[in-house]
């Protein structure tokens, strides 16, 4: 461990509207989150030499003072294997001087943690140092599959956002789902709430004290016992899609969490080894330069051998 001395920051153009703590936890890392919240709450750091909360936003030539905080020592960031870097390297979608979407391979975690040392973003920045700013602008569960977008530039990044948080982001994913819905369960309108278990898992549950959420599912293809639909996302809550799903009776198959075990069980005996949820497409106008951007990732190999199984 060592420790800083105190510095002062002055906030650039692109850093502007972000929250001071979300601004800190980005700079400050190995600083665990509660001693940064603790210096905010003292009033250690200063914009502009005065106290401010957690939620207070940053302006374009702010000055911001960072007190002296023990900081870990950084250890050499992992590099990807040949193995993944070839993999992802051919699962580029779209990419332009501002933008990179990904189709996304199932079992490949967005972000590292403590079980994965390595995620995709941190596999990109080492397969691209002339990316350093490149960022997640969503996220998308390790087992699920398709596009994920990410930008390269802090700006458009702020409006990648801003596009999720407005709805005005089309997304639109395939999953294949027990049983068959009627016309009356595919619109799932309910609030979902996150819990913590005590081992740490994270649970999403219908609660009306929860987020608003909405889902359109449409009928694509039905099978013997089992229906491939569409879900049309006009939130973006953590696991919305599944618990949805799992709220109309219809669970996706190869879901460990939310599904249903004998369904799961068939599905197995059909090829699928994970989760059959996919971002097929995504639609959006990029407001700093007026581009309609639409993408759209192709089902993997092993998702379409299970739907010819059920065909057959």
């Amino acid at each position: 461990m060592k420790k800083s001395s105190v510095y002062t920051i002055t906030i650039e153009p692109d850093y502007a509207g972000q929250r001071i703590d979300n601004f800190l936890l980005a700079r400050l890392k190995g600083v665990p989150r509660t001693r940064i919240y603790r210096l905010l709450r003292k009033g250690e750091v200063r914009v502009n030499k005065k106290r401010v909360d957690a939620s207070d936003r940053l302006q374009a030539g702010d000055l911001v003072r960072i007190p002296p905080v023990q900081v870990a020592d950084s250890a050499p960031p992992e590099r990807p294997g040949r193995s993944l870097q070839a993999l992802l390297s051919e699962r580029v979608l779209y990419e332009d001087k501002f933008l990179l979407i990904m189709n996304k391979p199932s079992g490949i975690p967005v972000h590292g943690g403590s079980q994965v040392k390595i995620g995709m973003v941190e596999a990109l920045r080492c397969m691209h140092p002339e990316w350093p700013h490149l960022e997640l602008a969503h996220r998308l569960d390790a087992d699920t599959s398709g596009c994920l977008v990410l930008a390269k530039k802090r700006g458009v990044l702020k409006e990648l956002h801003e596009l999720f948080r407005t709805g005005k982001m089309q997304k639109i994913y395939l999953a294949l789902t027990r049983g068959h819905w009627k016309e009356a369960e595919c619109r799932v309108e309910v609030s979902l709430q996150k819990n913590h278990l005590k081992s740490g898992e994270r649970v999403v549950r219908v609660n009306q004290d929860g987020k608003a959420s909405l889902t359109l599912f449409k009928p694509v293809e039905t099978f013997a016992d089992a229906m491939l639909v569409e879900a049309h996302l006009y939130t973006g809550r953590t696991h919305q899609i599944r618990v949805h799903a799992q709220y109309r009776h219809h669970p996706i198959a190869g879901d460990e969490k939310y599904g249903d075990k004998a369904f799961n069980k068939k599905m197995r005996e059909q090829g699928l080894k994970r989760l059959f949820l996919h971002a097929h497409s995504l639609e959006f106008v990029l407001p700093s330069t007026g581009q309609t951007i639409r993408v759209s990732a192709p089902l993997d190999a092993d998702l379409l051998d299970c739907l010819n199984h059920l065909m057959n």
